[in-house]
């Protein structure tokens, strides 16, 4: 139930609060009072889209706010807020002060509200919007879904065989050039980092050239004629024996063995070194192999890295079409599988239809014969196949009614007034909302009908008003009467500004708004004495 709803700033709205009574609510008000938008505002709470230029000229955002109680063990007070930016257009939206989502809302209105109003009229002549009325009163509508699910997943295998269909062809085309390019690649078979570090060796050799030039000439000078070994040697036997001679002479000859010995390994160590320098490295293989990876840079038009990387890709190509058919083969079994679910489901479907078209059709007459229509009104739904997916076909229903005795069974959209369509609409939203009993908003649905026919439409509303909320928006005073609480919404012009507010009305203001609407004058006034006295 909606027990509280705030506008603020939201067009011509600039502070709008109304509480609800669990009954019927009506607003009335002049045609273009703004009645209509007032539905509209608790559309875009629920889900529904406005543009930036509804937020009132010189505000930043519009609010529209509501608090529903729900019924049941589950049920509980549940507090919705949608905000409106002037600057950008976007909106937030917030479920007890919770950021939430509009899908999340969406999911939520058809618990909350069953909004119905002229152009519901209008889609009640589509046999597609009288199919999915049927299928809301199917016992067990999970055949809908399940329907829907298998369809959803057949139009996915389709989509997946004419992608890979798309892509044989492409690779198809390509194949001999693919074939061309893996074995330009193989030939060289160029393998992770091989260029860098054929690079690096390269360098090396280079710096390797220099060192065995510096050892060449080092044991040139230890070694050559009057070399620093032998000359070294020859001094360390001078220093001796005059270390021999004078003691003091012991520390240098001491130090001069140490330098020899140093001398010793040196040389040793320039010795091996001159062995292993540049062995094992042939620098005329090494530079053959980077020209030959040069060339496939240059022929594949990419880097080395990117020729490994697609020489994994063509063998992966290749190997696709090789196995293509096999896949093809698998979506053909999974395709026909799904087929054979979906078979199994519309037959349930059609079944399932055909029963439950029986009781709303009875349960809609009867519905009918108590909104006016004559005794021997009749209603019933005719089927027709329609292919949902190759060789399978689904019944569809239609709505067929007769009106009047001796008159053959005719679609609503041949023989249906607007007045007719009104009462048809009434009877419908109040059968399909016997279990869910959300809040009803009737948006002028009354339209079109008159006379005796208005308090066969009154009872019915109050009817439906006795078990679940009711607002409804009407022009007939016979309606307005019944309200349990009545709101009047007009516009006020103050300081050049234009807004709209909407009232709720007791004792004197509703008769003078009964009277009003039943014309004014001494008529209206005694039209609305007898309403309010009835």
């Amino acid at each position: 139930m909606l027990e509280f709803l705030r506008i603020h700033n939201l067009a011509l709205i600039e502070d709008l609060e109304l509480e609800f009574a669990a009954g019927l609510n009506v607003l009335t008000g002049e045609t273009g009072a703004g009645k209509s938008f007032v539905m509209r505002a608790l559309g875009f709470l629920l889900g529904d889209r406005l543009e930036a230029d509804m937020v009132r000229p010189g505000k930043d955002r519009a609010v529209v706010e509501a608090l529903f109680h729900e019924e049941g063990p589950d049920g509980g007070e549940l507090v919705i807020r949608r905000e409106l930016a002037g600057a950008t257009g976007r909106s937030r939206l917030f479920v007890n002060d919770a950021l939430s989502s509009q899908e999340a809302v969406r999911d939520l209105r058809a618990r909350l509200v069953w909004h119905t109003s002229q152009h519901g009229q209008q889609r009640l002549l589509s046999p597609a919007y009288q199919g999915r009325m049927l299928d809301a009163f199917l016992p067990d509508r999970g055949l809908v879904q399940r329907r829907d699910a298998l369809l959803a997943e057949l139009r996915e295998v389709a989509a997946r065989r004419e992608a890979l269909a798309a892509r044989v062809q492409s690779l198809e085309e390509r194949r001999e050039f693919l074939e061309y390019q893996g074995r330009e690649i193989e030939k060289v078979d160029p393998q992770p980092g091989e260029e860098a570090e054929l690079l690096e060796r390269k360098k090396a050799f280079r710096n390797e050239e220099h060192v065995r030039r510096c050892i060449d000439g080092a044991l040139d000078a230890m070694h050559g004629e009057g070399g620093l070994l032998e000359r070294a040697g020859a001094l360390l036997r001078e220093v001796e024996a005059l270390a021999g001679i004078d003691p003091g002479y012991a520390e240098e000859a001491e130090a001069l063995e140490g330098f020899r010995q140093r001398l010793l390994e040196l040389d040793g160590r320039l010795r091996r070194e001159e062995r292993e320098a540049g062995g094992g490295f042939d620098a005329e293989a090494v530079e053959a192999r980077l020209f030959e990876l040069s060339r496939l840079r240059r022929k594949l038009g990419r880097s080395l890295e990117e020729i490994i990387d697609f020489r994994a890709e063509i063998a992966e190509n290749l190997s696709f079409l090789d196995s293509c058919a096999l896949d093809m083969k698998g979506l053909d079994r999974h395709e026909a599988e799904l087929a054979r679910a979906l078979g199994g489901v519309l037959s349930a479907l059609g079944a399932a239809r055909r029963e439950a078209g029986q009781a709303l059709a009875g349960a809609l007459a009867a519905e009918l014969r108590g909104l006016g229509f004559a005794q021997e009104v009749g209603v019933a739904f005719e089927f027709a196949p329609v292919e949902v997916h190759p060789g399978l076909t689904e019944d569809r229903a239609r709505m067929l009614w007769t009106p009047n005795p001796g008159q053959a069974p005719q679609p609503l959209d041949r023989i249906a007034s607007g007045g007719e369509l009104s009462r048809f609409l009434l009877a419908l939203v109040g059968l399909l909302t016997r279990e869910a009993m959300p809040t009803l908003l009737f948006d002028e649905v009354d339209a079109g009908i008159g006379g005796l026919t208005l308090t066969s439409v009154g009872q019915r509303v109050a009817a439906l008003a006795a078990r679940q909320q009711v607002i409804l928006i009407t022009h007939w005073p016979q309606l307005a009467a019944l309200a349990e609480r009545h709101f009047m919404v007009r516009k006020e012009v103050a300081d050049g500004a234009t807004s709209v507010r909407c009232v709720p009305l007791a004792g004197r203001d509703v008769f003078d708004e009964l009277a009003r609407m039943a014309g004014g004058g001494a008529q209206g006034q005694a039209l609305a004495r007898e309403l309010l006295a009835g």
